[in-house]
């Protein structure tokens, strides 16, 4: 295998099969000679002492106070914090947002403030369960605040929203109404990948489908070119004016964090590493667990998967006023995932894992698995898209046609009403979204339930337009065939026949780049 700058290698006559990640299996693949293969780069270091990282930045935060200094008594303080979304893996306990959120409370109950609430920001996701709040914020915390000082967000009720005002392009600034009427508000943040973080927490996870609504639409994610840089992101410019805009209304503290690329527990190490490095027992973990992935029976393999804990590291903490925070964080990001890549392939293959955004301790459903290839994956860069205009894309996923009806119940309609009428992203919005997005019974699942909102399903289409509007081709490899037609995508059963489906498109010596992830990997394609 021929090195190339960075984390970028070439497949040749001695490169062993590669890993590649198939929904709740695994498989191990041969690659063509000359595939360009692109390696998520080695974890960096954690920093040393992580509640002394967390103090410092409290205490020396970015273009802002000190934080013991904007407490005072008698002030409202609301504290928010990332939802079960981020990161991904879960986290080991314990979780760096308890980490933080104990130290404010520390300097809260010091500075004699006695009202403070804990909101989970999660916008338009489903209601996190009291497990999923509790490992988050910790036992102490929990036991101290829920239920009635913390919960989860309700962007559907009506008498706790507050509508802000709007923006020079005409977007409604709505939030949850304790937040906006705290004397501070602190944002509590883990930063997975550049997408999070900056304006993009309170505008979007305390908001409501009134203000989301002018950011998550088809239009503007057709037109995001890379969710991964804000900076060519019409979804968070948006966002970026919604976030000015508040700043000018209410007192926002951000505590941003970053974390290595240690997303697999020491066991399944091999899963991190590179497969010419891997030792005779990595091997063996790598064959065996293939096999075993194969012939396990649903329920006790997806259990296998959505246990798992990630072994991360804190690499930085940054707190202070948003925009200047956001900058360090980013750069922390980048130090971590960002890799030079030479110019585009006329094709990209992803392998898809068993959890994204969306699917935390559920099932991933053909429209998630559309969101994580075409709307996350296909994203993962910066500059260009590994892969050229009208190229093709060939993700593994084995898009079973299942669905949680718990967590999901409208993806169900969209999969079989919507989807059968049309695929194209502004199609589906100009005639069903307003539907899907009031209906009475989605919101009471939303509301009293753990479901997504009933108009989730459009935003994770949406957010597969730009890749969809990008690709000339696109091909699952062990895909379910009728599944992938309702979706207006093609099915194959092996790479090789793949190839040959797009080589209509790309020809039949292609170039290819095969985006060896997870850990999280944002190419700089130049």
């Amino acid at each position: 295998m021929q090195v190339r700058p960075g984390f970028v290698l070439e497949v040749d006559e001695r490169t062993p099969p590669l890993l590649v990640h198939q929904g709740e299996g695994l498989t191990l693949e041969r690659f063509p000679l000359g595939t360009r293969v692109v390696y998520p780069p080695e974890s960096l270091p954690g920093v040393g002492d992580v509640d002394a990282a967390i103090a410092d930045a409290l205490e020396h935060p970015y273009n802002c106070e000190p934080l013991r200094e904007l407490l005072r008594p008698g002030m409202r303080l609301t504290i928010a914090f990332d939802d079960l979304s981020i990161p991904l893996p879960r986290m080991r306990r314990p979780d760096v947002r308890q980490r933080i959120i104990e130290q404010v409370l520390t300097l809260a109950a010091a500075a004699g403030v006695d009202d403070v609430q804990l909101i989970a920001a999660n916008a338009l996701h489903r209601r996190m369960t009291a497990a999923e709040i509790e490992h988050i914020v910790g036992e102490r915390v929990f036991r101290s605040f829920w239920p009635d000082n913390l919960y989860n967000h309700d962007a559907e009720d009506r008498d706790n929203l507050l509508h802000i005002g709007v923006t020079d392009h005409g977007e409604d600034v709505e939030i949850n109404r304790r937040a906006a009427e705290s004397d501070l508000l602190v944002y509590v943040n883990v930063n997975l990948v550049a997408m999070d973080g900056g304006h993009k927490s309170v505008p979007i996870g305390l908001a409501s489908y009134n203000s989301i609504r002018h950011h998550h639409n088809s239009h503007t994610m057709v037109r995001s070119r890379s969710f991964m840089d804000h900076t060519r992101s019409e979804m968070h410019s948006s966002a970026w004016r919604m976030g000015r805009l508040l700043a000018n209304h209410l007192k926002i503290f951000h505590v941003e964090t970053t974390l290595n690329n240690a997303c697999f527990p020491d066991k399944y190490s091999f899963l991190t590493r590179r497969e010419w490095e891997w030792s005779v027992r990595d091997q063996a973990m790598a064959y065996g667990m293939s096999r075993g992935l194969s012939v396990m029976p649903s329920r006790p393999r997806r259990r296998l998967f959505h246990d798992l804990l990630a072994d991360y590291q804190v690499t930085g903490v940054f707190a202070g006023e948003t925009e200047t925070t956001h900058d360090q964080t980013i750069a922390s990001v980048h130090r971590q995932q960002l890799v030079e890549v030479d110019g585009q392939s006329d094709v990209l293959v992803v392998g898809l894992p068993y959890v994204g955004p969306y699917n935390v301790n559920s099932v991933m459903n053909p429209i998630l698995a559309t969101c994580m290839g075409l709307g996350y994956f296909f994203n993962m860069y910066r500059g260009k898209p590994l892969v050229r205009h009208q190229g093709a894309m060939i993700l593994y996923h084995p898009v079973t046609p299942e669905f949680s009806q718990l967590h999901h119940p409208s993806y169900v309609d969209f999969f079989t009403e919507v989807l059968a009428e049309s695929t194209d992203p502004a199609t589906i919005e100009a005639k069903f979204e307003k539907q899907y997005a009031t209906d009475p019974w989605y919101i009471h699942l939303y509301r009293t339930s753990h479901a997504y909102h009933g108009v989730h399903p459009f935003y994770m289409w949406y957010w597969a337009a730009h890749g969809m509007d990008h690709l000339g081709d696109v091909v699952w490899v062990g895909g379910d065939r009728a599944a992938c037609a309702r979706m207006g995508f093609r099915a194959a059963s092996t790479l090789a026949d793949a190839l040959e489906m797009v080589s209509g498109t790309v020809g039949r010596d292609p170039s290819i780049t095969y985006l060896h992830t997870p850990p999280h990997t944002m190419a700089d394609v130049r």
